[in-house]
């Protein structure tokens, strides 16, 4: 199943350097390993602000949830999740066919 995942990112401005630092680079190798399993497919940020758009592909809800859920960032991040479908206008749709 395909999913848009936006993710609005709120790190508290007084948490410790140190710990923010860990949080981020975290989250960076999670990110990464999760794209070369084929998981998360896409991630744009949105320019000016701490979010991104992702496409995730995975199995059902309940996989998605517990990729969203080990997100290092998960605890300050306003998530709004779209499912998606093929649109029968897409080249690609034609071609599977």
């Amino acid at each position: 199943m395909l999913f848009a995942v936006r993710m609005d990112v709120d790190i508290p401005r007084d948490l410790d350097p140190e710990v923010r630092a860990d949080l981020v680079a975290r989250e960076k190798a999670y990110c990464q390993e999760l794209q070369r399993s084929g998981e998360w497919v896409h991630i744009w940020r949105c320019v000016g602000q701490y979010a991104n758009i992702s496409v995730f592909d995975v199995a059902d809800n309940e996989a998605l949830h517990r990729v969203l859920w080990s997100l290092p960032l998960f605890p300050y991040m306003k998530i709004d999740v779209t499912p998606l479908a093929q649109h029968p206008s897409d080249l690609a749709a034609g071609e599977a066919a």
